[in-house]
């Protein structure tokens, strides 16, 4: 059953009725997350390993997270993840966006990322930016997002 931070996604490929061998998809804003299971998702789509002590800081620090999970009977398993950084007024960035491969084109990450600007949105956030990689730039442009917004250019500060 789903809670006030859940929504179930409808699709062809999926059902949300109980159907024996049916797969349910959940989207949530719960922010208790195992560390291990996300990080195994992580690197099912080739991220470079991150401390976990790091990424439960990131976590903790995260204005949202969203959370994608395929529920088959009383199995539970982590199937994508996207969370929100922000100013808590104007400004939010997305950031750490990544469902599993086996649920990639499917129409997942797009309804992912449909949830995470709507509850953006919600809270009156207006300027939503992220960081994309080349290889991802079309999917990002297919939800909206657009590159060099009125001569804006991204700039990043490393240590030497």
């Amino acid at each position: 059953m789903a809670t006030s931070n859940e929504t179930h996604f409808e699709d062809s490929n999926f059902t949300t009725g109980d159907i024996p061998g049916q797969s349910r998809i959940i989207f949530s804003t719960e922010r208790d997350i195992d560390l291990y299971e996300l990080e195994e998702l992580c690197d099912l789509v080739g991220w470079a390993r991150r401390p976990l002590r790091k990424v439960k800081k990131a976590l903790q620090h995260s204005f949202l997270i969203i959370s994608m999970w395929e529920v088959n009977g009383k199995k539970r398993r982590l199937i994508g993840f996207a969370r929100a950084t922000s100013d808590h007024a104007f400004n939010a960035t997305v950031w750490d966006v990544v469902v599993h491969p086996d649920f990639q084109s499917q129409g997942l990450g797009k309804a992912m990322m449909k949830y995470m600007i709507k509850n953006l949105r919600s809270q009156d956030i207006s300027n939503i930016t992220l960081f994309a990689d080349p290889d991802v730039i079309d999917f990002y442009r297919r939800l909206g997002f657009i590159l060099d917004p009125e001569g804006i250019k991204g700039m990043f500060w490393y240590p030497s």
